[in-house]
């Protein structure tokens, strides 16, 4: 399987909203993302300064995204289509956002559901709760290594 991650088009827009009503955990229509201001218009408007969206293709098919939020440090979405979750297209994404998140912040912070697997994968990957939200929303952290250290 050959992975290709890339900046963002505004031509993923639709893909980028497919993957994200697909999937099982944290699903959320297209409507309950409107309620809650996410829209094709506010990723447009995302794109203007990239780079803050990857998508990752195999071959001519987008399967997954992430987004940050360069101005707040933090990582605002991560979604895999399911039936490509747990093949390192997650991680392949992840290593991206880290690394644009780690040129200007040498802490970055998510918020996810402590008890789905998403939050499993943080924590594999280093990312330790820091605060307790509503429900069992926590939020996660994570510190910019030192050079030379792991």
């Amino acid at each position: 399987m050959n992975v290709s991650i890339r900046p963002a088009r505004a031509t993923d827009i639709a893909a980028i909203f497919t993957i994200r009503t697909s999937v099982k955990e944290n699903h959320l229509s297209l409507v309950q993302l409107a309620e809650m201001g996410i829209t094709p218009e506010q990723i447009l408007d995302m794109l203007v300064t990239p780079p803050c969206i990857w998508v990752a293709d195999i071959d001519s098919t987008t399967v997954g995204f992430a987004i940050i939020s360069q101005d707040e440090g933090s990582l605002f979405a991560l979604f895999v289509l399911p039936e490509y979750q747990g093949t390192g297209i997650g991680k392949c994404l992840m290593d991206h956002a880290e690394a644009a998140l780690f040129e200007h912040h040498s802490v970055i912070w998510l918020e996810t559901d402590s008890l789905s697997q998403a939050a499993q994968f943080y924590q594999h990957r280093g990312w330790s709760v820091m605060a307790d939200l509503p429900g069992s929303d926590k939020r996660y952290e994570k510190q910019r290594q030192a050079v030379g250290q792991p």
